[in-house]
């Protein structure tokens, strides 16, 4: 039976803030950039937590209130990037420097165990705090760029890149990833040693997410379009399962 790490053993990079600091379940934290960035690569998607103050209340006082929307998301160097409309009301939020909270997980298993309460989930995930910065429209071009690429590697060269009119249209924000951390569990069941006799099946259901065949658009399909070379790469590659640990 795989058991969950030892607790005495604390990270050896150091969380770089006390809000940043796994406190519940501390043995799955992790603060190291290398295990962070993984996390983050493996994602087209996070959720961006913030406080808005759009609308008023019956007696025209402003309330703020609480948002968090899922968004597509990527990385270059140690920044982490969203894009959005100009006129987006959480992107101009975000632009105007408010405290922020980003987001990602990837569910790796569901781990059942002997007893209704031991039962978990095996997990990667990444939380960062701090202020988006605005991209300048000198860097957007190449931000965006990376975007592509990170979709699906070496789109950017098979397609029309943006032209003035989108890129000014865009606002492209940063991240900073100098306060995040990383938790993660990638074990099987912890169960208590009175459940350890009880006959119920106990294990890990791995899940994971499969790539499927392409589907041409009409235009594709009426000229009998072969895949790109980067489609193709695509379908051939076929992402490794996250790995159990002991």
């Amino acid at each position: 039976m795989r058991q969950t790490p030892s607790a005495s053993q604390p990270p050896s990079t150091p969380p770089p803030s006390a809000r940043s600091t796994i406190r519940r379940a501390s043995e799955r934290g992790h603060y190291d950039e290398a295990t962070v960035h993984a996390i983050v690569d493996a994602a087209w998607l996070c959720h961006v937590a913030f406080t808005d103050t759009r609308g008023q209340d019956a007696d025209g006082h402003t309330e703020p209130f609480a948002v968090n929307l899922p968004t597509a998301c990527w990385r270059v160097g140690d920044r982490l990037f969203i894009h959005g409309s100009s006129g987006s009301p959480m992107m101009r939020r975000l632009a105007s420097g408010v405290e922020a909270c980003v987001a990602i997980t990837h569910l790796d298993g569901l781990v059942l165990a002997r007893s209704a309460f031991s039962h978990s989930m095996n997990f990667r995930s990444v939380v960062a705090y701090g202020r988006f910065e605005v991209v300048s429209d000198a860097d957007k071009p190449a931000v965006l760029a990376a975007f592509m690429d990170h979709i699906l590697p070496g789109r950017q060269a098979e397609i029309r890149p943006g032209d003035a009119s989108e890129l000014k249209a865009t606002l492209v924000l940063a991240l900073p990833l100098n306060e995040a951390s990383a938790k993660v569990r990638s074990w099987g069941p912890h169960d208590k040693e009175e459940d350890t006799d009880h006959p119920a099946w106990a294990g890990v259901l791995p899940l994971q997410t499969v790539r499927l065949a392409p589907v041409p658009d009409a235009t594709s399909l009426a000229r009998g379009q072969a895949l790109s070379p980067a489609v193709a790469a695509w379908c051939e590659a076929t992402p490794a399962p996250a790995p159990l640990t002991d």
